[in-house]
């Protein structure tokens, strides 16, 4: 049995496959699953950003500056090394190579390299069935692991609106954002995006609480913004880290605007029920990949036994 269907025996959906490499995108009803994604080192998962308890959230802030209307922040890449982000200064290391390999159908799927294209397929979602099942970290690293191509910009949206971690995580201060942008006709994006000092990664924030986020982001201000972001730049991937799909109903809507969805499922601990009803809420969209998180490596498998495939309608 080969590791891939080992992975697949965890959640019990059945055979992962892969988009076919034609036609208009629509997949086979099967599972799929990216495994070992969160395995720092060999023998140990990856608690998601668990610092060191003298070390405050935001220690060393990076110095703001402006430039061409966004902010400019400075992330401090020896902290994320630290919580076992994918780091680009960093020397090769397992979580780099793990994440290489989840990258690449989903970039291929965006722009069309060796497959068909997926219809926005360069606006991805990052969610999970449940809180607590490491979505963030996967968000983020993919966001870093995106932006080190050669010939890619990203730019990664904390679009989980109740309980936004992505400025918390990167050590960043974020005022308005997202649903700021969204409520007021008069803010431009440009005003609240923040740009980093991580060569071509910016970050959208998800702003100030509003009671009626939900309808906020299944407003047509949303559907203009996402054509706006998703189409401006030819070479620009946009990723949004969403809220739980069973926590709250943000996830769902924001769904309706994807090519392409990652949900990540904690290994040994979600259950199929919550999974499939989980996959229930993002129907609209053709492509969803699983991402197996928190998994046991396999004895010999030190790099490359990553997986991503498809499952839908």
């Amino acid at each position: 049995m080969s590791i891939i269907e080992k992975a697949a025996g965890k959640i019990g959906l059945g055979t992962p496959r892969l988009a076919p490499e034609g036609g208009n995108g629509e997949i086979q009803p099967d599972a799929s699953l990216i495994e070992g994604a969160l395995n720092k080192q060999r023998g140990h998962h990856a608690a998601p950003f668990v610092a060191t308890p003298v070390e405050p959230v935001f220690s060393e802030p990076g110095t703001v500056a402006m430039e061409g209307g966004s902010q400019v922040q400075s992330i401090n890449l020896a902290r994320l090394h630290r919580m076992g982000v994918v780091a680009p200064d960093a020397e090769k290391s397992q979580i780099a190579e793990e994440f290489r390999i989840i990258k690449r159908p989903l970039i291929a799927n965006a722009f069309g390299l060796g497959t068909a294209r997926v219809k926005n397929g360069n606006l991805i979602m990052i969610t999970s069935s449940l809180p607590g099942e490491g979505k963030s970290f996967c968000a983020l690293n993919l966001a870093i692991s995106m932006a080190m191509e050669m010939d890619r910009t990203v730019l990664l949206v904390d679009a989980d609106v109740a309980k936004p971690r992505i400025p918390e995580y990167l050590g960043i201060h974020a005022d308005k954002g997202l649903l700021d942008v969204l409520q007021d006709k008069d803010l431009k994006l440009s005003d609240v995006l923040i740009r980093t000092d991580i060569a071509k990664l910016s970050v959208l924030p998800a702003g100030r609480t509003y009671k009626r986020a939900t309808e906020l982001l299944a407003s047509a201000a949303m559907t203009r913004l996402v054509e706006d972001i998703g189409n401006r730049y030819p070479d620009r991937i946009i990723l949004f880290d969403s809220p739980p799909l069973l926590a709250t109903s943000e996830s769902s809507v924001l769904a309706t605007h994807m090519g392409q969805i990652v949900m990540v499922v904690e290994a040994e601990k979600t259950s199929q029920e919550a999974v499939r009803e989980a996959l229930g809420h993002i129907e609209s969209c053709e492509v969803v990949g699983m991402l197996l998180n928190k998994t046991t490596p396999t004895p010999g498998a030190d790099y490359y036994y990553g997986y991503y495939g498809s499952y839908g309608k």
